[in-house]
């Protein structure tokens, strides 16, 4: 019993020099591992040049191209004189997550390809349980924390990256990685299965982490085996706890990968550390040598959204930060020379005659400056005059029109429209209107981030609920069920109301025509209607009735309704036959012809019997 997100998990990426079983000879596990980081680094050099100017343009305080790169103070946003592009990407991380992935309210739903199936009631509570532990775990998590910067990514550098590790405390635990730290590959089914970063850890962390502290005694301590390197054992000695180590972490299909033994170094995904350049450690195992720990998963840990991929490209070739780009730069220029303009009009360069290069000259506000004037001296005056009222209108309208083309490649207008609109008088169908042309141009990087990141996300939360026994056990028409993911966020809705808005305009074209003809609702199956509303806009399965419930009131209100009517004709009957009875026999009326009528067709009938037989 799985979540399955409709891709299957393809083959290692090749990594060169991997032979028979994963091994290459004369290789050992940390040496092939070098190999494979090296050509991926080497595969990302031509982005790291775009992701820079970026990075000075729009966030000067994310991107992180060097392993020394961490915990640097200084000033990083010399190239940002408008901050337009940086708030237009805020708005962009911050209309995502609330569209996308919003805290406050369900953005998925589980369901199961059987339509039958899904109908049943057990099958029903089941999914509806375990999405709402499901949402539970994210809220209690860092889930929420990490997607606002992963979408800042995403917008401003076309890729970001998260990995989702198991916790103790809180199931699942989410790390972001910053721009220009890791590299990645693609697998045969373009979905990134290749992971490199390099870090730096303190010594105090690297021990903490791999040291096998017991009664805060390391291993080494002990004279017990480590994975630790000399250097980092005699700066622990040395108590230079605080210096820095760099690390490399690698994640990978795993050529090894064996389902029929537990040890983690046999899943599915090799998790790989060791220390960069390190000399050597104490072990002397060839295969394990230099490595600090050699782990697994059975599920890709690391996520990475991808905002537009041409073909075959790992990372992210377009999004709206590089579509703005240019227009950043021109902003940061108009905004300079504007400046430069204001300067140059308030403290202009001055020129003067030749017999005050001694004398006294000054600009302050009520001072003097004493020259004789003469014949052909223009005197001290400003160098140049400057218009500056003829020059800022242009100058600044040019600016607004760029400000403008930043907001929109940064999908502005479309996440502050309602804030932006200067109309007072609106109706909800041209808002629903205008939010369908807008997410036309995001529709299919939603459908990019559902499988790039959502559905591995929901993927490998529910394994590792299921792990921890979170996950109830699912009825027993479930198994051997795929569960699947559909998405019922604001922005997944609001792209699904562009096609039940011919649903709407037929219901509500009926009601039209039915007010004329009430038969036209014979037509019309209701409760499928109300059914596909249902499911297209998320509503919980537990509003809308089983349909054998549904039959069952109809039933009991149709009995309810037919008792009601007997009800109140039963003193109409009642009467009528009390008249008849009070009625009498022997008069010449209309119940006395009646009652002689039948009595000579009972006559003539008996008459006729004898000739029958």
């Amino acid at each position: 019993m799985g979540i399955s997100n409709l891709t299957e998990l393809g083959p290692s990426v090749d990594m060169g020099v991997l032979g028979a079983g994963g091994k290459a000879s004369g290789y050992s596990t940390r040496q092939r591992c070098e190999l494979v980081r090296s050509q991926l680094e080497m595969e990302r050099a031509s982005f790291i040049s775009h992701w820079k100017e970026l990075t000075d343009y729009i966030l000067p305080r994310r991107g992180r191209f060097y392993v020394s790169d961490v915990n640097k103070g200084d000033r990083r946003s010399r190239n940002i004189l408008d901050s337009t592009a940086t708030m237009a990407a805020r708005t962009l991380s911050a209309g995502m997550m609330s569209g996308v992935t919003s805290p406050a309210r369900p953005w998925f739903r589980l369901t199961v390809p059987d339509q039958g199936l899904s109908e049943q009631e057990d099958v029903k509570a089941w999914l509806f349980e375990v999405e709402q532990r499901m949402h539970t775990v994210f809220g209690k998590s860092n889930l929420y924390d990490t997607l606002q910067v992963i979408y800042s990514d995403l917008g401003v550098f076309g890729t970001a990256a998260m990995a989702v590790y198991e916790d103790d405390e809180d199931v699942i635990r989410c790390y972001d990685f910053p721009i220009g730290s890791y590299a990645i590959a693609n697998d045969k089914r373009m979905n990134v299965r290749t992971f490199s970063r390099v870090f730096r850890y303190t010594v105090l962390q690297v021990v903490e982490e791999w040291g096998n502290i017991q009664d805060g005694v390391p291993d080494f301590m002990r004279g017990e085996p480590t994975t630790l390197s000399r250097n980092v054992q005699t700066l622990w000695r040395r108590g230079a706890i605080g210096a820095w180590i760099d690390l490399v972490h690698l994640v990978q299909t795993n050529v090894a990968y064996d389902g029929s033994k537990l040890d983690a170094k046999y899943k599915r995904y090799s998790d790989i550390y060791y220390e960069l350049g390190a000399s050597g450690a104490a072990r002397a195992d060839v295969e394990s040598y230099g490595l600090l720990s050699h782990k697994g998963f059975d599920e890709f840990p690391v996520l990475v959204p991808r905002w537009e991929k041409n073909s075959e490209d790992v990372y992210g070739t377009n999004c709206p930060g590089m579509t703005a780009l240019g227009d950043i730069k021109e902003l940061q220029t108009r905004t300079k020379r504007t400046a430069q303009a204001v300067e140059k009009m308030i403290n202009p360069p001055m020129t003067a005659p030749s017999v005050l290069r001694n004398a006294k000259a000054s600009l302050l506000p009520g001072d003097i400056t004493y020259q004789d004037i003469r014949e052909g001296q223009q005197g001290f005056r400003p160098a140049h005059e400057i218009n500056f009222g003829a020059a800022f209108g242009p100058m600044e309208q040019g600016s607004q029109q760029t400000r403008l083309r930043i907001q929109r490649a940064m999908f502005e207008d479309l996440f502050l429209m309602l804030a932006q609109s200067d109309r007072r008088e609106i109706t909800a169908r041209e808002i629903d209107e205008r939010h369908e042309e807008k997410l036309l141009a995001l529709g299919p990087v939603l459908e990019r981030l559902n499988s790039d990141m959502l559905d591995p996300l929901i993927e490998r939360t529910f394994a590792i609920m299921q792990r921890k026994g979170l996950i109830p056990d699912p009825p027993e028409s479930l198994n051997g069920t795929a569960v699947q993911v559909d998405y019922v966020s604001v922005m997944a809705q609001a792209q699904k109301m562009v096609g039940l808005a011919s649903l709407e305009r037929f219901a509500g074209f009926a009601g039209q025509v039915a007010q004329f003809s009430p038969s036209v609702l014979d037509n019309i199956d209701t409760d499928a209607l109300i059914e596909q509303y249902g499911e297209a806009t998320g509503t919980p399965p537990k509003i809308i009735l089983p349909k054998e419930q549904v039959m069952a009131a109809r039933q009991a209100r149709e009995q309810a309704q037919a008792a009601q009517a007997a009800a109140q004709n039963a003193p109409g009957i009642a009467g009528a036959v009390k008249d008849l009875g009070d009625t009498p026999m022997d008069g010449n009326n209309a119940l006395a012809a009646l009652l002689g009528k039948a009595n000579a067709r009972k006559t003539l009938n008996a008459t006729a019997q004898p000739v029958a037989a």
